[in-house]
């Protein structure tokens, strides 16, 4: 069976805090042919270990790293490290990957009023204009 893995199905493995519903995601996980991991998947995954578990942003590095590089796991591998570059920089997963996805399709300039992702999104290479908020 090949299968697309929801947010919450990760959480139950990554975290190993509900003992009958992760051992179910961990059954479902290892039983699949494929495991399809979507980037808004993923995204939902780091806000969640970040605001409700409070873990640290190299342990959820670790995480994904070991959910990712499982053999039967399809995955925009390109998008996933351009996250972690910038979440182990310091920043938000999800706007490595807004900015890494908008260059695959066209948008050479990341935009936004955050100065921290700015600041990031420079630093690894990319184009960058900050809107000031005043």
């Amino acid at each position: 069976m090949k299968i697309t893995a929801d947010t919450n199905v990760l959480v139950r493995v990554v975290m190993n805090d509900h003992i009958s519903e992760s051992s179910r995601a961990i059954q479902a996980l290892r039983g699949a042919e494929q495991i399809v991991l979507t980037l808004p998947t993923l995204c939902e995954l780091v806000w969640v270990l970040t605001r409700v578990y409070r873990k640290q942003k190299d342990e959820i590095a670790h995480a994904i790293r070991t959910i990712t590089d499982a053999a039967t796991v399809l995955v925009d591998r390109a998008a996933v490290e351009a996250g972690l570059a910038i979440l182990e920089a310091g920043g938000d997963f999800a706007d490595g990957v807004i900015a890494f996805e908008g260059r695959k399709v066209g948008g050479n300039v990341f935009t936004t009023f955050d100065k921290q992702a700015a600041k990031l999104i420079a630093a690894d290479g990319g184009a960058v204009a900050l809107l000031s908020s005043g």
